[in-house]
């Protein structure tokens, strides 16, 4: 039976991708579960795997070309099977360009056609379906290079980063406006030389990527959209460090090492069971109670960051977070991003402990009801027992959408995170 390949949905708010590159040609053979092909989405690339063995009998969506969520891009079918319905796929045309308006004349002066320099006109080597690379992809957009004209020396002809970068396009002509007789002024007596600063340059603005137009618009939305407040706590981290330590020395044989940030994911989890607000969203009809917990993580990429998800997080285990979350990790970094591993979150957390920071806010990602934002775990002096001690010290900012919580549910929630931690064996019992 023919199998439809359908344009992913990879987040709530997604409507439309694009097309990045088929893996697979038309006749081809294909296995369950191997790439087919790889999808843009506004933030990341991502590569769809084929549900079914077969061959893949037509591509209805080329590269370079943008499909709504849900629409069919290619079928997979058995060599002689029929497959009904199937539209001629039609390769993405370049838009055509006006023709310049001809000079006018206006009666008061006669223009004169000069000849125009010589231009060195760009080849175009890519005909068709262009294979290129994302991160190739995404440097061209960053520098406004149409990849028709640029050689790729990747396997297949694919365009790489290299190829990109080693790319000269050619000289622009300079626009030639004709030369117009007028008569000659009147001689003019010498001008008094001033002396004055020289003119500053102005700053040339960097187009912005997909990525970063994305990001821009969510959070500038976020912002004015969600009513946000923030609780701050510190949280001694001593003994989850040192459980830690443990957990890593009996999975090094496995090659798993848990995070600090696998823990905080697991006690997030733990706690949205406890506070069913914070696992809500707010819709235009009213807040939707979550009946799962999904926990997604910021993470940065080249160009900017997305978020990774991870599933039903309440019942896993501090292991199977782990594990997952570094698969998540190593897929988004290397746009290789499946169907499912982004959006869908209940929650999400943004740690930037790696850097250093003693503490930071995050904007909320809608819908969900908060973030918690979480900084460096470090040595500093507090106060036990009347006596100044050093303990190792992470504060967490948690922002609260108030349309969906309040500052005293979202002081108990963050708290409950905070006695998670402090009692780190709650977290693998």
């Amino acid at each position: 039976m023919a199998t439809q390949i359908t344009m992913p949905q990879m987040g709530f708010d997604m409507t439309e991708g694009t097309i990045a590159a088929w893996l697979k040609k038309e006749g081809d053979p294909v296995a369950k579960g191997e790439p087919i092909a790889e999808i843009e989405t506004d933030k990341t690339t991502i590569q769809i795997e084929s549900f079914s063995s077969g061959v893949l009998r037509k591509i209805l969506a080329q590269a370079g070309q943008k499909v709504p969520v849900g629409q069919v891009i290619g079928i997979i079918a058995a060599p002689d099977e029929p497959i009904e319905g199937a539209q001629p796929s039609v390769p993405p045309q370049p838009e055509s360009q006006p023709a310049p308006d001809a000079p006018k004349s206006n009666g008061a002066a006669q223009a004169e056609p000069r000849t125009p320099p010589a231009v060195v006109a760009p080849q175009v080597v890519n005909e068709g379906r262009i294979i290129a690379t994302p991160v190739a992809r995404r440097l061209a957009e960053e520098r406004g290079i149409d990849l028709r004209y640029v050689k790729g020396t990747g396997p297949d002809g694919r365009i790489t980063k290299a190829d990109v970068e080693a790319f000269v396009p050619p000289p622009k002509s300079e626009p030639v406006s004709p030369v117009v007789k007028t008569p000659e002024p009147a001689p003019q007596p010498a001008p008094v030389t001033q002396v004055s600063a020289p003119p500053v340059a102005a700053g040339v603005a960097q187009p912005l990527t997909r990525m970063r137009q994305t990001i821009a618009a969510r959070m500038v939305a976020s912002k004015q959209q969600v009513p946000h407040f923030y609780i701050t706590v510190a949280v001694e981290m001593d003994a989850a460090l040192a459980l830690r330590a443990q957990i890593n020395e009996s999975l090094k044989p496995e090659g798993i090492k848990v995070s600090v940030n696998d823990m905080v994911i697991r006690a997030v989890a733990l706690a949205l069971r406890r506070f069913p607000n914070m696992n809500a969203a707010f819709t235009p009809e009213g807040i939707e109670r979550r009946d799962d917990v999904h926990v997604a993580s910021a993470v940065t990429v080249e160009g900017g960051l997305v978020t990774v998800t991870v599933r039903d997080t309440d019942k896993k285990t501090l292991k199977q977070i782990s594990q997952e979350m570094a698969a998540l990790v190593e897929r988004a970094r290397s746009n290789k991003m499946q169907p499912g591993d982004t959006g869908g979150q209940t929650f999400t957390i943004s740690n930037l402990g790696m850097y250093n920071v003693e503490n930071f806010i995050a904007i909320v990602n809608q819908p969900d009801a908060g973030i918690l934002a979480v900084a460096t775990a470090m040595p500093t002096p507090v106060v036990r027992d009347g006596e100044i001690v050093i303990r190792t010290m992470m504060n967490m900012t948690l922002s609260g959408d108030h349309r969906l919580t309040d500052g005293a549910e979202g002081a108990q929630f963050i708290n409950e995170i905070k006695r998670l931690l402090e009692n780190p064996w709650s977290l693998v019992l």
